[in-house]
This record gives C-alpha cells, structure tokens and sequence, in this order.
C-alpha cells in the first residue's frame, strides 16, 4: 500500500480541476452558440412557431411575413446550428426543432416573454 503524500493529492485535484475547467469550457462554448442563434429576431421566430410543430417552408414565409430567400437562409444557419431538422416529401420541405434541449430552451424564451397574461 502506497501512503498519499498531501503533494499527490493537490496534483490530483489540480488534474481533475484542469479536467473540470476544459469540460466547462466546452459547455459554455455550446450555450454561448446556442444563445447566438436566438439573438436574432427571425431566427427566435421561426423556432417559436417551429415549436408548435414542424411546418413547411412556405407556411413559414407566410406566417412571418418574410421571403422565401430570408426564410431558406435562416433555416440554413439554425441547421448548421443543429436546432431545426428538416424532411424532403415530394418538393414540399418540413421543418421542426431538432432537439430537445432546443424545446425546452425555446419553450422557456416563449413562456417568459410570450406567454398568456403577459404585459407589453
């Protein structure tokens, strides 16, 4: 049996705190791009009315009054982002949010800020 010597075991902790930090930093990295992707107004939108259930393109351009090219490019980088999936059927392209950390994210965005009883 090998004694641990007070030097060893702060050797240790720095080693799983070094550990630690890196997995943290990560994390952070993965919320600060999240948050990226909702700080703009028809990105929010999109995945607001995407988290009522998957919708086609056309029925998004509709509903936010926008353009066929804004819309496509937003979906594109909410993809690149991995918030929204999309499925082919015929020429008709769907939408719908991809994760559910993208649910319950967009859901609490919703609550605060659109939910029923709400002022402003």
């Amino acid at each position: 049996m090998i004694a641990e010597t007070p030097m060893a075991l702060t050797r240790a902790r720095d080693i799983e705190a070094a550990g630690d930090s890196e997995h943290m930093a990560d994390k952070a990295k993965r919320a600060a791009d999240f948050l990226k992707a909702l700080a703009h107004e028809n990105r929010l939108m999109i995945l607001c009315i995407l988290a009522e259930g998957e919708k086609s393109v056309s029925e998004l351009e509709r509903m936010l009054d926008l353009r066929q090219p804004t819309v496509s490019q937003q979906l594109a980088r909410l993809r690149l982002d991995g918030l929204v999936e999309k499925r082919r059927d015929g020429k008709v392209i769907y939408y719908s949010l991809a994760s559910d950390e993208a649910r319950t994210i967009v859901g609490a965005v919703y609550e605060v800020f659109c939910g029923k009883g709400r002022m402003g």
